[in-house]
């Protein structure tokens, strides 16, 4: 574990046996899913690969969606069956991490009711789906069990890495993705890339109050989840653009959303800020020096 570039982070759960990242996708998809991605050394364990279009793996997709449900369906936002195959498993692929059933704590296993049929039980899932530009794609879903257990229990980061994980197993450059004002998410959302927002205020989802962020995958920003640094770069190449947001006020994310669309300018958030600053705090937008 010397070379491993996450020691000494609390992750040592990553070179457990019973653990392995996996990846459930269709055939017809491993080649975009599963590509000779950049040297990171963060996941020393080979994937597990399963299949949608395989029915004696009908079983592991349960679990997948069980574990959603349970994650969201407090927010009345767990994604019904059908999206997950259609909008989900069809175009892209599901990322996490498992662990062999028979290992698992009984807490888990009390929540998540598995099969013991089942060798392995998912207990992440990272939904990613591809756009119609190159190499951009949609993160569609992100949850783990640790949302679930008491903190005590958690795996440290297993959400994150499991982002991590996918962005990296399809050497990923673009990724988008839709979360709510005030969500935790969001701050969890900004240590992947410098932070655009392509929407403030999106009356087309069943929640307005959402963003929908867009940014350029940087590992070198992805370390600061552990390391708890700032980015103390952002400033050098952006400004501030004159005005705040806050995520308490419509008016305030219409009226962002307008200057948005008026396609002027390129707004980021300041991921620092994100990070630091009450979810519930108006926000400086800034904008890149670098045009």
């Amino acid at each position: 574990m010397a070379d491993f570039p996450l020691a000494g982070h609390n992750v040592d759960w990553l070179h457990r046996e019973d653990i392995r990242p996996y990846i459930f996708v269709r055939e017809h998809n491993r080649d975009k899913a599963m590509v000779q991605p950049k040297s990171l050394g963060w996941f020393p364990q080979a994937p597990l690969i399963f299949s949608p279009m395989q029915m004696d793996e009908v079983h592991f997709a349960n679990q997948i969606l069980a574990l959603e449900n349970l994650a969201f369906s407090h927010s009345d936002m767990a994604m019904p069956r059908w999206v997950f195959y259609d909008c989900g498993v069809m175009p892209g692929f599901v990322a996490g991490f498992a662990q062999r059933t028979k290992t698992l704590a009984p807490g888990v296993k009390s929540i998540l009711k598995p099969s013991e049929t089942m060798e392995w039980t998912p207990i992440s899932l990272f939904i990613i789906i591809p756009t119609m530009a190159p190499r951009e794609w949609v993160a569609h879903n992100l949850c783990s069990i640790n949302s679930l257990l008491p903190r005590e229990n958690r795996f440290y980061g297993l959400g994150f890495l499991s982002k991590a994980f996918g962005l990296w197993q399809a050497d990923i450059d673009i990724c988008c993705g839709i979360t709510q004002w005030k969500s935790p998410a969001i701050r969890l959302h900004s240590h992947y890339g410098r932070f655009e927002v392509l929407t403030a205020f999106t009356p087309v989802h069943d929640y307005s109050h959402t963003i929908t962020y867009r940014l350029k995958v940087d590992f070198n920003q992805w370390m600061k989840f552990f390391s708890k640094e700032d980015d103390i770069e952002f400033l050098n190449e952006h400004e501030y653009a004159g005005f705040e947001v806050d995520p308490n006020d419509e008016s305030s994310l219409i009226a962002f959303q307008r200057k948005i669309e008026e396609k002027g300018e390129t707004y980021y958030l300041n991921s620092t800020e994100l990070r630091h600053n009450p979810l519930d705090h108006p926000l400086k937008v800034y904008k890149s020096l670098n045009k």
